[in-house]
């Protein structure tokens, strides 16, 4: 089914951007959600606080894309110089509207705070724009439809997201010729490169299903987006294509969204009425920080044991004859110590890690390198892993490959 592609731009305004003293955040979120809606984005940009420059930006953004939003610069100081860029590129001449100027001193009456005359610049309007509401801050936007359409919204994502939302991503999507649905998909324990070997005859099988692979944090997303003249097509489009990822990857897959390794195991353990503990030594802290980020979490964690040193390992119930004989970063030490967590706090099930999270080696192994592993009431399951770099990003892959263990062993015994 051919479609008309429709290019769009993000635009952030604001020194500060450019300083780097802040992360632009807007920038990702805008781009991803005109993504998901089936808009092809051309361009992601950052302008400073100068009228010039935010004019010569916009039109040479409007040249490459038909919708453009901006964020930033709708402030009340001198430096907020958004409303007249746009005014400018449109040759129109703003002017104060009366009804937003009211709704900004109601606003501020019921905050209890007194209104400066600068305030009166928030409530600037051209002929071609309307007002977006602002439920959340003192600044409405802008939304103009015509040729382009051009949404101008607050720097700060508490107040631009909820507007998006409400207000721009309806209007947007009038605009498209073809409804759009999106699966995510996030996987662990394979890498991006071989994700997209798997998928590469999913990835090419029909124009209209986009699957592209993204290297996160916690395991490689990949990312669905289907388009059809219906909700129902792009929806039935989009599962047959996640179904045909989920058969690719098998067990790979953990999920759908957003949701977390702590989450598939959280829900998992919440189901069975199951506890865990766990004792760390690489990670130092971090599996038991990713656990307990997960609300709900106090139903099933039971507690958790930092013990970086032989000496803290033997005083929490790991047998000084184990790591004697095999050295503390071993399989057999994993394993011992994921059942001295899980006898001491009287869980059901213990998780544990042990490796290398610096630079030298040790007991011969090299860094990276670490061995995790669950003890579920006797049975046993370890990994061994080799993740060299930053100790940062080592002691992350190193307490989500346990919570990948943990997350098998929870399916394995779940299955017939």
């Amino acid at each position: 089914m051919a479609r008309e592609v429709i290019g769009a731009a993000v635009l952030s305004v604001g020194d500060e951007l450019l300083r780097g003293d802040i992360t632009d955040t807007n920038a990702v979120f805008l781009s991803r959600a005109l993504s998901d809606l089936g808009f092809d984005v051309r361009r992601l940009g950052a302008v400073g606080d100068d009228l010039d420059s935010i004019a010569t930006v916009l039109r040479q953004t409007l040249n490459v894309a038909r919708v453009v939003i901006i964020t930033g610069g709708l402030g009340p100081t001198e430096d907020d110089l958004t409303r007249q860029g746009i005014a400018a590129v449109l040759g129109e001449t703003p002017e104060v509207d009366e009804t937003l100027l009211a709704g900004i001193r109601a606003r501020f009456t019921a905050m209890g705070r007194p209104m400066t005359a600068n305030n009166a610049q928030q409530a600037l309007l051209i002929p071609s724009a309307t007002a977006i509401p602002n439920p959340d801050g003192t600044a409405p936007g802008w939304l103009i439809q015509g040729d382009h359409a051009i949404a101008a919204l607050p720097g700060p994502p508490s107040e631009m997201r909820p507007m998006w939302a409400d207000t721009v991503r309806p209007a947007l999507e009038g605009l498209l010729p073809t409804r759009v649905a999106m699966i995510a998909l996030m996987t662990f324990g394979v890498g991006e490169s071989v994700v997209a070997e798997r998928i590469a005859e999913i990835i090419h099988a029909d124009p209209d299903v986009t699957v592209a692979t993204y290297a996160r944090a916690a395991g490689v997303e990949v990312h669905i987006t289907a388009r059809g003249a219906t909700d129902a097509e792009a929806d039935r489009r989009a599962g047959e294509a996640a179904q045909a990822v989920r058969q690719a990857l098998g067990e790979a897959v953990y999920g759908e969204g957003n949701v977390t390794l702590a989450d598939v195991i959280g829900g998992c353990l919440a189901k069975d009425r199951a506890s865990v503990a766990t004792m760390e030594s690489a990670t130092g802290g971090m599996l038991s920080n990713l656990i307990t980020n997960t609300d709900g979490s106090s139903q099933y964690f039971r507690g958790g044991i930092v013990a970086y040193s032989r000496e803290a390992k033997a005083a929490h119930g790991v047998p000084a004859e184990i790591m004697d004989a095999h050295g503390l970063i071993s399989p057999e030490t994993a394993v011992a110590m994921a059942g001295a967590a899980r006898r001491r706090f009287g869980a059901e099930i213990g998780l544990a890690t042990t490796g290398i999270a610096g630079s030298d080696a040790v007991e011969s192994h090299p860094p990276g390198t670490a061995f995790v592993a669950v003890d579920c009431g006797g049975r046993i399951r370890t990994r061994e892993l080799h993740r060299p770099g930053s100790r940062e990003t080592a002691k992350m892959y190193f307490a989500q490959s346990a919570l990948d263990l943990l997350r098998l062993e929870l399916h394995r015994k779940a299955s017939p």
